[in-house]
C-alpha cells in the first residue's frame, strides 16, 4: 500500500475509539481512555474521538448531580491532559463540566499537555434536560478545569494548516440546521460527533445513514463514535457504534458489541474534501447566509497530517466508475436508461425513425446496438429501422464478424454487409500509399471509409448515424479524427470502457434469450481491438488496444481522479499503487500514467468537436461546458512530475 510521507500527504488519520467503561468509575474509565489513546497514537492517529460523557459513562443518571462525581471527572481530565504531553495527537473526550451553577454535556479537547477548549452540547433532549443545560451561547466564556482556565463555547474551531475541526454532540446532528452545518459553511472540513445512542432494531442503519448524509451535506469528514460496553443495561443496551465518513461515503466502521472496546482508524483526504467543495457552487453560495464567526484555536506542537511511514488506512476504489456488488444490477439499469432516454429524445425531436450504426462484434458497437434496440422498444418503432452495417476490413476476425451477424439476427434488425477492402485499396492507389506499409495511413483510411459509408447510407435511408465510441477512447484520443470519432449522436460518449464491459455483461445476464446471452458473454471475453491490422496466422486478433495504450482499468482510474478531483500525477500514482497492489508494479503504473497525460493533452483537439451525447457517469468530456480545455495546452508540468516519480 501507499505510504504517505511528509512531502505530499493530504491525509488526516483519525481514530474513533469505543473504550471500556464502568458507570461512575472515573478512574477505570480514564485508564481505559489513556491506554487506548496511547495505542491509537502509536498507529499514527492525529485526532482521537471518544463517546459522549465517557469519562463518567453516559448512563449515570441522577449521579451526575453528585459533586464527587463531577470532581473526579475533572481530576480524570487532568490526568488525560498530563499523559497527552507525550502524544502527537488531539484527544477529544466527553465529560460533564460545571460552569457557574449549570452542568453541561461537553467535549473536552486536549493536546500536548493542554486543554485547548471545551465544546458544550448545543441541543439537549428531554431525557437529558434533568441533568444538563443547553449549550447555546453567543458569548466567549471561560471554564476552570483544575488549575486551567479553558475557553468554553459551541463556537470553537480547532485549526492547523487548512485543517479545521468542529464538534457537535449526540442529537445535535438531528437538528434541522445542525451545528455542523454552520461550522462547515464557516470553513470546518472535519466534524466530530461524540454520541451515546442506544441499540434498537433497525436503529443502526438509520444512524449510519445519518452519518453518511451529514458528511455529504457538509462535504466534510465526519467522525461519529457512540457509547459501548460497560454502560448500564438497566433499560437500554449500547453497542459501541463508530463510523468515519467522508463526503457521503463510509470509510470505516466499528465492530459492535465488543467487550474489549474498539478502535476504528481511517485516513481522511483533506484535498478531496476541498475539491468536492469547489465543485459545488451551492456550498460556496450558502456561506453568506449560514456561516458564523467561530473562535479559531491553533493546534501547535505537531503536524496533523500524516507524516509517518504507515500504510494508508482507507480503501481506494480501483474501479470508480463501476457499481458496487450490492447495487450493481440497479445501477447498470440506470446507466442504460440514461443512454436510452438521450437517444429517445433525439429521435423524437428529429422525427427520424431509422438509425444507422456500424456493428463490429466489439464491445462499444454492441452496447450502442443494445441501447438503440431498447430505445426503439420504448418508442414502439419497428426494429427493422435499426440498420446494422458490418464492414469487414483487413483486420476483421471471424470471431467478431460472426458475433456481429448472430447478434443482429437475434435482435431482428436490418443487416447490411459492405466490405471496405476494395474501396480502401482504391483509396491507397488514389493517394499514392503502398498497401504493404501498415502505418497510421493504413489504419485511419479504414476508419474513415467506414464512417463515410455510415454517413452516406444514413442519407440514403433518412437515418441518424449512431456513434459507438466510449469515454475512455475520447480521453486517450483512441479514435480516428473524422472517422469513428464522428457521428450524429454519440450514445456511448459518457460511458468509460470498464463500464461498457459491465453493461454488456448486465445485458447478457438479464437476457431471456440464451442465444443472445451466449453471444454477449463471448463479446465481453473478446480482446479489445480496432481490428485495423491483419490477424495472426491462426486468424486471431493481433492488434490489442490495451497492449498499445495501456489497461483501460488504469486509464479509467486516472481519468476519474484527474478530471473529477484535479489530483496531481504524484497523488494519483500513489493512489494507484494502493488500489492496484498485487496487480501492477510501480513501473507499470508509472509508465501508463505518463502515456495517459501525454495522450490526454495532445488529443484534446478531437474532444473539442465532439458530437452530442449524454453524460452518464460523474465525469464528462463534452466541450459544451463539462470539460473546456485549449487544444494547444502544454502537458509539461504534468509530465515533469511523472518523470520524478
Amino acid at each position: 500500500m501507499y505510504k504517505p510521507n511528509t512531502m505530499d500527504s493530504d491525509y488526516l488519520r483519525v481514530a474513533a475509539i469505543v473504550p471500556q467503561v464502568n458507570v461512575a468509575d472515573c478512574e477505570y474509565n480514564v485508564n481505559s481512555i489513556i491506554e487506548s489513546a496511547q495505542k491509537a497514537s502509536a498507529e499514527g492517529a492525529k485526532i482521537l474521538v471518544y463517546p459522549e460523557l465517557c469519562v463518567t459513562a453516559y448512563t449515570c443518571g441522577d449521579l451526575f448531580a453528585q459533586s464527587i462525581l463531577q470532581r473526579k471527572a475533572v481530576e480524570g481530565l487532568c490526568e488525560i491532559k498530563k499523559v497527552s504531553a507525550d502524544l502527537d495527537c488531539i484527544i477529544v473526550v466527553g465529560a460533564p463540566i460545571k460552569l457557574d451553577v449549570a452542568l453541561y454535556d461537553c467535549a473536552v479537547v486536549i493536546s500536548k499537555g493542554q486543554f485547548l477548549g471545551v465544546v458544550p452540547r448545543t441541543y439537549i433532549t428531554s431525557d437529558d434536560k434533568k441533568w444538563f443545560s443547553c449549550g447555546v451561547s453567543s458569548e466567549r466564556r471561560i471554564v476552570k478545569i483544575g488549575v486551567d482556565e479553558v475557553v468554553f463555547g459551541n463556537d470553537l474551531m480547532f485549526v492547523q494548516n487548512g485543517i479545521k475541526i468542529a464538534i457537535e454532540i449526540g442529537a445535535d446532528m438531528l437538528a434541522p440546521i445542525a451545528p455542523s452545518v454552520n461550522a462547515s459553511l464557516s470553513g470546518a472540513n472535519v466534524i466530530l460527533n461524540l454520541s451515546a445512542t442506544s441499540e434498537e432494531l433497525g436503529g443502526n442503519k438509520r444512524v449510519k445513514d445519518i452519518v453518511k448524509n451529514m458528511s455529504l451535506k457538509n462535504l466534510a469528514g465526519y467522525v461519529y463514535v457512540s457509547s459501548g460496553y460497560g454502560e448500564s443495561t438497566t433499560d437500554l443496551v449500547y453497542g459501541g457504534r463508530a463510523y468515519v465518513a467522508e463526503t457521503g461515503k463510509i470509510l470505516a466502521e466499528s465492530v459492535p458489541f465488543r467487550e474489549t472496546g474498539d478502535i476504528v482508524f481511517a485516513d481522511l483526504d483533506i484535498e478531496l474534501i476541498e475539491a468536492e467543495r469547489r465543485r459545488y457552487s451551492v456550498f460556496v453560495d450558502s456561506k453568506a447566509e449560514y456561516s458564523q464567526n467561530f473562535i479559531e484555536i491553533e493546534i501547535d506542537g505537531f503536524s496533523l497530517k500524516c507524516e509517518c511511514d504507515y500504510e494508508l488506512k482507507r480503501y481506494v476504489e480501483k474501479s470508480p466508475f463501476l457499481p458496487g456488488n450490492e447495487d450493481k444490477s440497479k445501477l447498470c439499469a440506470e446507466c442504460v436508461e440514461i443512454q436510452v432516454a438521450g437517444l429517445v429524445r433525439r429521435l423524437q425531436f428529429t422525427g427520424i425513425k431509422n438509425v444507422v450504426l456500424g456493428v463490429s462484434g466489439g464491445l462499444d458497437s454492441t452496447l450502442a446496438l443494445l441501447v438503440c434496440h431498447k430505445a426503439f422498444e420504448k418508442l414502439g418503432y419497428d426494429y427493422k429501422g435499426i440498420v446494422g452495417i458490418t464492414m469487414p476490413g483487413f483486420g476483421t476476425t471471424g470471431r467478431t464478424y460472426n458475433n456481429a451477424l448472430k447478434l443482429m439476427t437475434e435482435l431482428g434488425i436490418t443487416q447490411k454487409e459492405i466490405s471496405i477492402k476494395k474501396s480502401v485499396l482504391q483509396h491507397f492507389e488514389d493517394i499514392g500509399h503502398d498497401a504493404n506499409i501498415k502505418d497510421v495511413t493504413y489504419e485511419n483510411s479504414q476508419a474513415r471509409e467506414r464512417t463515410q459509408i455510415l454517413m452516406d447510407y444514413a442519407n440514403e435511408c433518412n437515418g441518424l448515424v449512431l456513434g459507438t465510441g466510449d469515454l475512455s477512447e475520447l480521453v486517450l484520443g483512441w479514435a480516428t479524427y473524422n472517422g469513428d470519432h464522428m457521428s450524429m449522436y454519440g450514445v456511448n460518449s459518457g460511458v468509460p470502457k470498464t463500464l461498457v464491459q459491465e453493461l454488456v455483461r448486465w445485458f447478457a445476464y438479464n437476457s431471456k434469450d440464451e442465444s443472445v446471452k451466449s453471444i454477449l458473454i463471448d463479446i465481453v471475453d473478446t480482446p479489445i481491438s480496432p481490428e485495423l491490422m491483419p490477424a495472426d496466422d491462426k486468424g486471431n486478433i493481433k492488434q490489442k488496444t490495451e497492449d498499445l495504450v495501456g489497461p483501460y482499468e488504469l486509464h479509467d482510474f486516472y481519468v476519474y481522479n484527474v478530471i473529477y478531483y484535479g489530483f496531481s500525477p504524484k497523488k494519483i500514482y500513489n493512489l494507484a499503487r494502493t488500489a492496484f497492489k498485487g496487480m501492477y508494479d510501480d513501473e507499470t503504473i508509472k509508465k501508463w500514467l505518463r502515456v495517459f497525460y501525454r495522450r490526454f493533452f495532445v488529443q484534446q483537439f478531437k474532444r473539442s468537436c465532439l458530437p452530442d451525447g449524454p453524460k452518464v457517469v460523474s465525469v464528462s468530456l463534452s466541450p459544451r461546458g463539462a470539460w473546456q480545455m485549449p487544444s494547444d495546452a502544454s502537458a509539461k508540468l504534468w509530465l515533469a512530475e511523472c518523470d520524478k516519480l
